[in-house]
């Protein structure tokens, strides 16, 4: 398993003391007394009984944590049911002598759990976060909250999010010539495009591809390529550079006015290196790595939204333990990785993890890494272990992005929509007072962290091949909608604003509220009509647009 360096001096909210408990506590008692046990094992550490929990409900847990007798761990909080295999839900790199913020949830599917927060011992045996020869963590906890929420709260405050962060209010003012304002003219307002990106990978099968190529068109606004651009594609052997199925790629995206993600420039996993790279020496390596930089920057300048620079280098450092850290002059450089959001499990990627690795290569100023990407290869996915993880993510004020969104093949297809509809529904919101906290523990004002959303795009990894696809297929062969496709035309319908329509009021005013995007508006009175366009970006005031006619 590969190796991470982290420089733990850049947890920078490990706090003195913490910070009071979300929500009051929720349902714990007296959530503000400190528990304190010596973790030899996790029998010991420090534990909730949890009486009269509901299946179904959704629970958002968080705590503070404090450790003694190492300079780091990472503390793992746990749902133990009966005889069930004990669960994550929730992660924090702890740091000797000082306060962490640990946030995670879980849907209870058995009763009577005991919550637990313990180190695990398989993964403090890593050295990079252990001194050689400890043997005893000191765990303590303060506090603790534990808040539920029926389904329709959580749905309620979703769409509560979404009118707030992704809808506008917009008052169309109609008037004559003379200034006067025109009650009972008739407004009619037409979707040109959304504001939000909400799209899908895409293989050189969609060219040439008539019917597929209108399927794709008529849902998605933003695209990535599944592999057209990765460097094995582009140069399978030094010095033959091939960028034809990229452009064409590019041309059809172009043509549609779609959106396309740079998807990577580098590959941190060597099995996806090309093989003649992992054969150079360092001296080479280096002028290949520019030589790759410069050809993808002259040919493609401007043509990408943003680039994922390095990808999954939480798991992975080819390119980092042979070159160091080099300096990407492309378009906004995103960090693309998986499970930080469909797990806590994974102890490479943790929501820490992430965040430390994307402030200590800013404060080294090799890279300017401006977004973060998360991949979104679901197994079961938790979903309040996912706002979770965006609640933290939040503080770095960087766009979000969900980059290769799928369900696992291995679920029954109706489960698979199931989860999939919950998962991008949840992302089409963005978070709650967990994002305040997390912004008062970065330092970080509440308002800023309020004001920014937790997720920018999507994107599914759902391109179609003959063989198939990677987990997830929205069609069949015919690209008629398997049930997935159902679902996500569903999720279309529901986060657009195809038309409105109505009449203006006796001040000569129409209001309505719509999702951010470009609309064709259009007036009739009698025998007069007048048209415009309508820009509606992000802001919390009315957007006003006058006519005359």
């Amino acid at each position: 398993m590969a190796t991470v360096t982290l420089r733990l001096r850049y947890l920078t909210w490990c706090k003195a003391n913490p910070e009071g408990p979300l929500y009051g506590g929720g349902i714990l008692p007296d959530p503000a007394r400190v528990i304190q046990v010596n973790n030899e094992t996790a029998a010991s550490s420090p534990a909730y009984v949890l009486d009269n929990l509901a299946t179904g409900t959704r629970y958002t847990f968080s705590c503070w944590v404090k450790i003694r007798g190492e300079e780091s761990a990472l503390v793992k909080a746990r749902l133990a049911t009966g005889n069930a295999t004990i669960r994550c839900i929730g992660t924090a790199l702890a740091r000797n002598g000082c306060w962490s913020f640990l946030k995670g949830g879980f849907v209870l599917d058995s009763p009577r759990p005991r919550l637990q927060s313990y180190t695990s011992r398989w993964f403090l045996s890593e050295p990079w976060l252990l001194n050689a020869g400890a043997s005893r963590v000191e765990i303590s906890i303060a506090s603790a909250s534990l808040q539920p929420f029926t389904v329709d709260q959580w749905r309620a405050h979703q769409e509560e999010n979404i009118r707030r962060k992704r809808k506008r209010v917009v008052a169309v003012h109609v008037a004559d010539s003379e200034g006067i304002r025109v009650s009972q003219a008739a407004v009619s307002v037409e979707l040109i495009s959304k504001d939000f990106p909400f799209g899908s990978a895409m293989d050189k099968t969609i060219l040439g591809n008539p019917p597929y190529q209108a399927w794709f068109v008529e849902r998605f606004n933003a695209a990535v390529f599944e592999n057209e651009l990765k460097w094995y594609a582009t140069e399978p052997e030094a010095g033959r550079v091939n960028y034809t199925a990229a452009d064409e790629l590019l041309g059809f995206a172009r043509a549609n006015r779609i959106a396309v993600r740079g998807h990577n420039i580098f590959w941190e996993n060597p099995l996806y290196t090309p093989a003649w790279v992992r054969n150079l020496t360092d001296d080479q390596l280096a002028a290949a790595v520019e030589s790759r930089i410069g050809s993808l920057l002259s040919r493609y300048s401007g043509e990408f939204v943003h680039w994922d620079v390095n990808n999954e280098m939480l798991h992975f450092d080819f390119y980092e333990q042979r070159l160091g850290r080099t300096s990407d002059p492309l378009a906004t450089l995103f960090m693309n990785e998986f499970n930080v959001v469909e797990t806590c499990d994974d102890a490479y990627s943790t929501v820490d993890s992430y965040v430390l690795r994307l402030r200590e290569l800013a404060d080294g100023g090799a890279a300017r890494l401006e977004g973060v990407g998360l991949q979104g290869h679901f197994g079961r996915p938790n979903v309040p272990l996912m706002r979770a993880v965006l609640d933290k993510l939040a503080i770095l004020g960087l766009p979000i992005w969900l980059t290769e969104v799928d369900i696992n093949k291995a679920f029954h297809q109706e489960t698979q929509v199931r989860k999939e509809e919950e998962e991008m529904r949840r992302r089409g919101g963005v978070t709650d007072e967990g994002l305040v906290a997390a912004g008062r523990v970065s330092g970080a004002g509440p308002a800023r962290g309020v004001r920014h959303p937790a997720v920018e795009g999507i994107m599914l990894w759902t391109a179609f091949h003959p063989r198939g696809c990677y987990q997830m297929c929205l069609t069949d062969g015919e690209f008629r909608n398997l049930p997935a496709g159902d679902a996500v035309d569903r999720l279309l319908r529901e986060w657009e604003t195809k038309a409105a329509a109505g009449a203006t009021d006796e001040h000569g005013t129409f209001s309505f509220e719509a999702f951010l995007g470009e609309y064709k508006v259009r007036v009739t009175h009698g025998n007069r009509s007048a048209e415009s366009t309508l820009s509606l970006p992000r802001g919390d005031e009315t957007k006003h647009l006058s006519i005359r006619i």
